[in-house]
């Protein structure tokens, strides 16, 4: 895919999450059995809490989860700057640490997380990364 391409295909995407599917899948997320999550980050510019639905699956203690746009992500870049993070989910919030994984294949990671949300992904994702956080009790 062209860069040009690729540009086009984010502002897309962007446009319709903001707009149309974060605020619609915000109000379950993190509450709902089988919705995404809701991750929060702290702002790397503003220092304010940053809230975004995101699909993945919890193995263990660690949720795992494949950024669409990777490093050009906002709460990516947001979890680089500042790694601890909160996720909701089961309707309890839980602190952790959020590692990003430039080395670990997204797309196999994507056929094992399955779902929905894994699907979207992969068919809207430009820049595949997973990221996994560590959660603490």
């Amino acid at each position: 895919m062209t860069e040009a391409r690729t540009s086009r295909k984010k502002a897309v995407v962007d446009v319709f999450q903001k707009y149309v599917a974060n605020p619609v899948v915000k109000l379950i997320a993190g509450r709902v059995p089988g919705a995404p999550v809701l991750l929060e980050v702290t702002g790397r510019k503003t220092g304010q809490p940053r809230r975004n639905p995101v699909g993945g699956q919890l193995v263990g203690d660690s949720f795992w989860l494949v950024s669409e746009h990777g490093l050009r992500s906002q709460y990516v870049k947001n979890l680089v700057a500042q790694p601890k993070v909160r996720v909701r989910m089961r309707g309890r919030w839980r602190d952790g640490i959020a590692h990003v994984l430039p080395d670990d294949d997204p797309q196999a990671r994507l056929r094992a997380l399955r779902g929905v949300n894994s699907a979207a992904v992969r068919a809207l994702g430009t820049n595949l990364l997973t990221i996994r956080i560590d959660l603490t009790a």
